[in-house]
């Protein structure tokens, strides 16, 4: 069992991987990379000359985006083990039903914690990142519970448990900064925030459908062994 999902995990986080490096490098890199150019003073925004809105960014960083496409790999592959691990507590897994994982997977790490702490560009005002990270942790867990709960629940007591654990961080509020500053366009915080959730849900969407597929596929070659 352990190796089927290590298997499955591996297969399904280096494909999801590479796909979250491409939209990355083609569609939230750019943007980044602009906002860069506020947060270090060779452009400005407030206060003066209107600016283009496509500078140029410079040729191609092999070793910055080398290392994006290696992130995104090992991240992802992590990602997959979590999927992976808890799909084998399921029966009927498959492609199909990997999609309605991988959405499930995109709500609780990205848009759940997007709703009061959405994807921040270089330059903008922040409060502490350790708090952040904190509220960002337990909002991860308090939703991925409350979405478990919303699919296999089977009673009005787990659901509504899970509608408390999905607003809980909410109500308490995620950490804010004194006072809101900085350099950066918010037309560009707007962009960077939709194309990081954009491409998280199609990323996701992905993982989800290649560990359904890679865990399916893996009980074919290896069938679990039957009882004496």
């Amino acid at each position: 069992m352990f190796s089927r999902i290590v298997t499955s995990a591996l297969f399904a986080g280096f494909c999801a991987g590479l796909v979250a490096a491409a939209l990355q490098l083609l569609f939230v890199q750019p943007v980044l990379l602009h906002a860069e150019l506020y947060e270090s003073g060779q452009l400005a925004h407030f206060g003066a000359a209107p600016v283009s809105a496509h500078p140029d960014l410079g040729g191609i960083d092999l070793v910055r985006d080398g290392l994006s496409v290696v992130f995104n790999m090992l991240l992802y592959c992590g990602y997959a083990l979590v999927m992976v691990a808890l799909m084998s507590t399921r029966d009927n897994i498959n492609a199909r039903t990997g999609l309605l994982w991988g959405i499930a997977g995109f709500v609780t790490v990205h848009l759940a914690p997007a709703f009061s702490l959405p994807p921040e560009v270089p330059g903008v005002a922040a409060a502490d990142v350790i708090a952040r990270q904190l509220w960002w942790a337990a909002t991860i867990i308090a939703t991925g519970v409350a979405v478990w709960l919303i699919a296999f629940g089977k009673s009005w007591t787990a659901w509504g448990a899970a509608v408390v654990l999905m607003l809980a961080p909410h109500l308490v509020g995620a950490p804010e900064p004194e006072s809101f500053t900085g350099p950066v366009p918010p037309e560009i915080a707007g962009l960077f925030a939709a194309r990081a959730l954009g491409s998280g849900l199609a990323v996701w969407t992905a993982l989800g459908a290649l560990c359904g597929y890679f865990w399916s596929r893996e009980a074919l070659i290896s069938p679990a062994p039957r009882a004496a």
